[in-house]
């Protein structure tokens, strides 16, 4: 988010943040409108009820690439987290060892952690893990909070820096299009509510989308506060290794990444599920389909370390089209009633939000790709390296 309001500008970063929410919220709803319309109980069958089988194809693919390309950001993180508190509680020691490496952290992550809770079949059983992530969450902005002082006086101040909007528009959106996606897993969570109803799923999401949008608003904020335009595409990889404040915030946001992971790997089993073979997985294949997916997930994460171009393509290829293009697109369609009336606008004006986002970022991500894409997360900060007295004070260590 801090990255995103560094791509968007400050202030329009804060209302773009505010008109996703709104949409994400109104978007998530009319996925449950057009379940009923169509007496469906998948996104999918949703799709193939309102435009045959040419839709079923293309929200098979979408619903997929969104959260694989999700579990291959959350590796990159994981990798960028991880890496760091090993280096700073084992030193010098691990320093050139196997321990040090990223690919050899994620693959230890990968085994003892992400593919046994991945292999969950009810997503209800993460009720606990989900609820364990949002504390976590708050413990972290606690932490930045804290630390932002100590950081911002150590960014050159620009005269740039705090101007209200920026020319990196789509990226921003692609962000934070991402950050709200939920419309994937929509279904999943409906159906793991007890005593089911749309006025109990609106109200969910009114809190969950309200809750994001806060987090996401403050998170923003203070890291941006902090950093300034030299702020990453992951705000931890700004702060020094040997910050131990932050990296008990970096164990903490490591664990939140592998506790959301399989949520995405739940839905890309149940849309391959529903696309090949349409009944429930006998043991063995449920556990080979897992562990191929979140292995998959892992060679393909070994190919980048740069986090924020990974967001910005998945926000404007999958992300923009499932949560804004097509649930609107479906439920005027079951309607059985003419698009352009007046009743309409709020689902076609959210329809060519949603178109405009994805041609105008995939223009700018072509640009950055062809241009070549630079990014330094994984490096150490130039600010940790020399003698800073105040960064010294705050992580106890005589020199910064």
């Amino acid at each position: 988010m801090p990255y995103a309001l560094k791509s968007s500008g400050v202030g329009l970063g804060l209302l773009l943040l505010v008109l996703i929410s709104v949409i994400t919220d109104y978007s998530v709803n009319l996925i449950i409108i057009g379940g009923a319309l169509s007496n469906t109980m998948t996104y999918q069958e949703m799709v193939r009820v309102a435009y045959g089988k040419p839709g079923y194809i293309l929200i098979t693919v979408m619903q997929a690439v969104y959260p694989f390309i999700a579990m291959v950001s959350y590796n990159v993180i994981i990798g960028d987290t991880l890496t760091k508190i090993i280096g700073r509680v084992g030193g010098d020691q691990v320093a050139n060892t196997v321990l040090s490496d990223r690919n050899f952290t994620v693959f230890l992550a990968t085994v003892a952690i992400l593919i046994p809770l991945s292999l969950y079949k009810n997503i209800a059983k993460l009720t606990k893990t989900s609820l364990l992530s949002t504390g976590i969450i708050c413990l972290i902005l606690v932490s930045i909070t804290i630390r932002a002082p100590v950081y911002a006086a150590q960014v050159v101040p620009s005269e740039y820096q705090w101007t209200f909007a920026n020319s990196r528009i789509p990226q921003a959106i692609g962000i934070m299009a991402f950050a709200f996606m939920c419309q994937h897993n929509t279904y999943l969570c409906f159906h793991s509510l007890q005593r089911r109803s749309l006025e109990r799923w609106a109200l969910v999401v009114h809190l969950a989308v309200g809750f994001a949008m806060l987090a996401s608003s403050l998170f923003g904020l203070i890291g941006f506060a902090s950093f300034a335009t030299g702020v990453q595409g992951d705000i931890l990889e700004n702060y020094c290794p040997r910050d131990d404040l932050i990296n008990v915030s970096r164990l903490l946001f490591a664990v939140t990444i592998m506790l959301t992971y399989p949520m995405e790997c739940f839905v890309v089993r149940e849309v391959v599920e529903n696309y090949f073979f349409q009944h429930p997985p006998p043991l063995w294949r449920h556990i080979l389909l897992t562990t191929g997916i979140v292995a998959l997930a892992y060679l393909v994460s070994m190919t980048t370390s740069c986090v924020s171009i990974v967001l910005e393509i998945n926000g404007v290829l999958t992300a923009a089209p499932l949560a804004y293009i097509l649930p609107p697109l479906c439920v005027m369609r079951l309607q059985n009633e003419p698009f352009f009336r007046m009743p309409n606008l709020p689902m076609l004006a959210t329809a060519a939000f949603g178109i405009v986002v994805a041609v105008s970022g995939l223009i700018v991500v072509a640009m950055e790709l062809a241009e070549g894409v630079r990014c330094s997360e994984g490096s150490e900060m130039p600010y940790c390296w020399g003698n800073s007295t105040r960064l010294a004070r705050a992580y106890g260590s005589q020199s910064g």
